[in-house]
């Protein structure tokens, strides 16, 4: 799925997240990144802290690529 904006970036993420199996909490422990950080990421917050993002995106599998449009 092609990414453009931060809400479809979380809904990316949470779905990632849900698919395995994981909670926010558990993210949480694991990380040391806030829960209410997770679920900001998750709804789109545009104040977001791409390098947290980026983090959670590679916890869970998720490969960011930047491409030129062509």
């Amino acid at each position: 799925m092609r990414v453009t904006d931060s809400s479809s970036f979380g809904a990316q993420v949470k779905n990632k997240r849900k698919k395995l199996g994981y909670t926010q909490k558990y993210i949480s422990e694991f990380t040391g990144i806030s829960v209410s950080f997770l679920s900001d990421l998750e709804n789109g917050k545009k104040t977001i802290e791409l390098d947290k993002a980026l983090r959670v995106a590679n916890l869970l599998g998720l490969d960011v690529e930047l491409n030129e449009r062509g």
